[in-house]
């Protein structure tokens, strides 16, 4: 599996991931979508033989990392593992079936510090919970209406 595993992260590119999935296995299901911060996604992707990966890009899309489980793991519990010193993580991970890894790769820890970059201006950002910034959802944020 592990080799398996390499080959699809050494795509680099989750679209090019994702057409080496459907090449092998002739379709896959998308079963979760989750950011965490401007800079971090976890796709969730169920194979046809129940195997659960979660592919970690950058914005852009550049895979970072891609993880194999029996189930689809809870979002907290996978920050928890990645990040336990962050209280607002918690949860069991299932047993990871394998992991691998690309020169995207950085510990995603830093993406969660009060300082982390953002390309947000100040007003129309807010904290998420564990850490990185999101759009705001308040009265300031992009999009809602404004005095004349």
């Amino acid at each position: 599996m592990q080799a398996h595993l390499q080959s699809l992260a050494d795509t680099l590119v989750l679209g090019a991931l994702l057409e080496e999935v459907r090449a092998r296995y002739g379709r896959y299901e998308l079963v979760d979508h989750w950011t965490q911060g401007e800079f971090h996604h976890d796709v969730g992707v169920r194979l046809p033989d129940e195997v659960v990966l979660v592919v970690a890009t950058n914005c852009n899309g550049g895979v970072k990392e891609v993880l194999a489980f029996a189930k689809v793991p809870d979002r907290w519990a996978l920050w928890h593992w990645r990040c336990p010193h962050v209280d607002d993580f918690t949860g069991e991970l299932p047993p990871i079936l394998g992991r691998a890894i690309t020169h995207h790769w950085f510990d995603p820890c830093a993406l969660l510090v009060p300082e982390a970059r953002s390309e947000l201006r100040e007003e129309f950002r807010e904290r998420q919970r564990g850490g990185g910034w999101q759009m705001a959802h308040g009265p300031r944020a992009c999009g809602s209406s404004r005095k004349p």
